[in-house]
């Protein structure tokens, strides 16, 4: 019989076996400073295009100032237990009085955690007679969240309704024979490429398929929509969505998420969430700061037009540079390059200490061998000087890139590494 971390002193996982080079630099990070959209890295004043929050609320002297407030009167502990023992009161149910409105639902209810509360969402829609279908390009949450489900699931192509079609169809055979429904996942906006997810013609999938429609909208919440209420009312369909998720942590700035629907759905859900009923609830100082943030997201809309002033210059200046931004349809900015992982490290050491961007970097396994992906995420504290400087930045490592200097920097963290 093996040792059960056997296999752990012998494969570390693609991310893994770089650890050695890689962490404390280009993963596990220490940005410091206030959030903002210049802080600091390893002593260096940098421009910060990886902090998800949209609007600028974080640091926001409004914010500061009631989150102040609140931790003064309620301390960060209060209240004690879970919602259903000892954790409730009348501020957590307005707040989700108030959600709920906003993104034209019944009722909502309240989540600790983003990932924690999909997940367990998932496996309180379903049964083992069900059957999921779900975007192949769904996050982590969702997939950790069908892992759970002890029935069948489909994945369909990314955005890609025939894919959707063919595995509905299957779906619905699979379901006629065990008596139980369909589940659709989807996201509002995926969080990798930028691309909204395609719920208009998912809807329109419900005249021929009978199913359930859950929709993952942590980055179309706040940042798409007349009033900000996502994806979803962006489309034109966000009464077609069954339940409608979200979380406080992008654009509202703060820890928390919550989920929407019917008012019989969510009163089912909030007698079966597992990860609710079994966990301390949401600490009073996130619930009263979240009312006020929500506050401002309703009554400032001058916080999404910049937003998407800052968006709109940085896309729309890399796309006159030629750059290759996929095919986002929101403020998430993907920059795609050819190269290694090795060229990747050198390439984004040298965009940080040389230039003063500081961008996220993502590679194999997330994307396909071979490729990079620089991700950009603007936000209303961003300033078209901002955009300018990051734009000559980039400008300047694709040349690098293209004419093998990153390779050969890389070449000894190659020969460290043992990879030819």
């Amino acid at each position: 019989m093996k040792d059960l971390f056997e296999k752990i002193y012998r494969d570390k996982g693609p991310l893994g076996k770089w650890a050695a080079q890689a962490e404390g630099y280009f993963v596990f990070p220490k940005l410091e400073g206030q959030i903002s959209n210049r802080m600091q890295f390893q002593g260096k004043n940098v421009i910060t295009w990886s902090i998800n929050d949209y609007l600028g609320l974080a640091n926001h002297p409004e914010v500061r100032k009631v989150d102040a407030e609140a931790a003064a009167a309620y301390g960060s502990a209060y209240p004690m237990g879970a919602r259903m023992m000892s954790g409730h009161t009348s501020l957590h149910e307005q707040l989700q009085n108030e959600l709920a409105d906003f993104v034209q639902k019944e009722a909502a209810y309240l989540l600790n955690f983003g990932y924690q509360g999909m997940v367990s969402t998932v496996d309180a829609l379903v049964s083992k007679d069900d059957i999921i279908v779900y975007d192949v390009d769904a996050h982590a949450c969702i997939i950790d969240g069908v892992r759970l489900h002890h029935g069948k699931r489909f994945t369909y192509k990314h955005n890609d309704i025939e894919s959707l079609e063919k595995n509905l169809e299957r779906a619905t055979k699979m379901a006629e024979q065990t008596g139980g429904g369909i589940l659709v996942i989807s996201e509002g906006v995926f969080g990798m490429r930028g691309e909204q997810g395609r719920l208009k013609e998912i809807v329109a999938l419900k005249k021929k398929f009978n199913f359930r429609l859950f929709v993952d909208d942590a980055h179309g919440f706040g940042t798409l929509g007349k009033t900000g209420a996502g994806a979803g009312e962006e489309q034109g369909v966000q009464d077609d969505i069954d339940v409608y998720f979200a979380t406080f942590a992008k654009s509202l700035a703060s820890t928390g998420a919550f989920i929407a629907a019917d008012k019989e759905i969510i009163d089912y859900l909030k007698y079966n969430l597992r990860s609710q009923m079994f966990a301390k609830s949401l600490q009073m100082q996130l619930v009263v700061g979240a009312l006020k943030r929500l506050e401002m997201l309703k009554t400032m809309p001058e916080l999404k037009e910049k937003l998407w002033e800052n968006t709109n210059a940085l896309q729309s200046g890399l796309k006159e540079r030629g750059f290759d931004i996929g095919t986002t349809q929101s403020c998430v900015t993907p920059v795609y390059l050819k190269g290694s992982i090795p060229e990747a490290m050198a390439l984004v050491k040298d965009l940080r200490e040389n230039y003063g961007i500081f961008c996220s970097i993502v590679v194999y396994p997330v994307i396909p061998k071979g490729m990079i992906l620089l991700r950009l995420i603007p936000t209303a504290t961003h300033t078209l000087e901002d955009v300018s400087e990051t734009l000559d930045a980039f400008e300047a490592i694709r040349s690098r890139l293209e004419n093998g200097t990153y390779k050969r920097m890389s070449a000894a963290l190659m020969a460290a590494m043992g990879e030819s």
